[in-house]
């Protein structure tokens, strides 16, 4: 029987990949067997991350729509096909709502929301041309529910608005062969988490509210992409999937 987990013979995308989440995502897409370009902002760290995944990098900046279509457009001419679309760069700013500036609102908005959109729209063009493919889109728990105690009211829209976009385009693009699902982690032990772990208010509720009891890694996130990418998940789509250590629950 065929391993319906393999990524043999696709070739993936995944923006935000330098580092954190997305890196280990890119690198469980190479380990399932797909040809990875890792896509970001930062050049350097970038090209550091795909030459230690054996992946390749292509830069792009997701709040400009130009700059995604121009990645994806390498991506279809250096590999011939895109089949794995995997939308996971992402910001987030602790301002009190009352006190959010229109720019760091917007800021939020526009990698958070925009950039998954224009994604989403570049990689589905292509995956429509060919009839077939899957688009991941990163999500948070904080999709579904408010964060505690740290303000973070356009996070918490944008992402809530990411589930909602993934099941709009599923509805869309799903009976032409394009699947579209997200995941939604919940805290994750990478830099910015960490930083927040030093507050030990915000420490304690993250932790008292996780039944696990403990943050993520970020490798434990990739194996849910690597799924929703994968024939294993062929019925699946409009599917958001909630990796948190129960946070939701409570």
């Amino acid at each position: 029987m065929t391993n319906p987990y393999t990524l043999e013979g696709r070739t993936a995308l995944v923006t935000g990949g330098a580092q954190g989440i997305g890196a280990a995502i890119a690198k469980g897409l190479c380990d399932a067997g797909a040809r990875v370009f890792v896509c970001d902002l930062d050049a350097d760290v970038g090209k550091a991350t795909a030459e230690q995944l054996g992946a390749e990098f292509v830069a792009a900046d997701v709040t400009d729509s130009t700059s995604i279509d121009a990645a994806v457009d390498h991506v279809v001419q250096t590999a011939d096909s895109l089949d794995v679309a995997v939308n996971n760069a992402g910001i987030v700013h602790n301002h009190p709502s009352e006190h959010l500036s229109d720019e760091d609102w917007r800021r939020v908005l526009s990698v958070n929301l925009d950039g998954v959109f224009y994604s989403c729209r570049a990689a589905g063009k292509r995956m429509l041309e060919q009839g077939s493919g899957s688009i991941i889109n990163t999500g948070s728990m904080s999709g579904h529910i408010a964060n505690r105690p740290q303000p973070q009211s356009a996070y918490n829209a944008a992402k809530a608005a990411v589930v909602h976009l993934t099941k709009s385009l599923a509805g869309e693009w799903s009976d032409r062969g394009v699947r579209v699902n997200s995941v939604s982690p919940g805290y994750v032990g990478t830099e910015l988490t960490k930083r927040g772990m030093n507050n030990d208010e915000w420490r304690r509720a993250w932790l008292d509210g996780t039944p696990m009891g403990r943050v993520a890694e970020p490798r434990e996130i990739a194996p849910a992409v690597v799924f929703l990418a994968s024939e294993a998940a062929s019925f699946c789509t409009g599917t958001d999937l909630v990796v948190d250590g129960g946070y939701t629950v409570w």
